[in-house]
């Protein structure tokens, strides 16, 4: 009994200290960015995936107001994120995102670090940093 309580307070020890690891992500810095680079020509305000979905990246107020169909980052859980979905593709391939510009070619997606980046900001709470 003693040793398993060992255990478990070995790897609470290590969760934290690899959790202190982990740096502040800034959404200014950081993410926004991002969102400008790969997202912007669909996502801003009169773009045809804002229209379509009502979502803009815009700003960090319109990001986090989500779409017509609802929130798309849960701070504090990328795993409930909507958004964490779509960038990693795991939602309907039709509404993989980033989609391509170019018919008949794929889309640009976002590379595995962007992803993580976007990931760690929403579960440091995607604070407007």
């Amino acid at each position: 009994m003693r040793k398993l309580t060992a255990v478990k307070s070995g790897l609470l020890a290590l969760l934290a200290i690899s959790a202190g690891c982990t740096r502040q992500v800034s959404f200014k810095s950081d993410i926004f960015p991002i969102f400008q680079d790969r997202c912007m020509v669909c996502h801003a305000p009169g773009a045809p995936g804002c229209l379509v979905s009502g979502f803009s990246l815009a700003t960090y107020d319109s990001l986090m107001k989500g779409t017509k169909y609802g929130a798309m980052i849960v701070p504090g859980s990328s795993l409930d994120s909507n958004l964490m979905r779509l960038v990693k593709h795991e939602a309907d391939p039709s509404i993989a995102m980033p989609r391509s510009q170019t018919p008949g070619k794929p889309s640009g997606w976002l590379q595995p670090e962007q992803i993580n980046l976007i990931s760690t900001w929403i579960n440091q709470g995607a604070k407007n940093n």
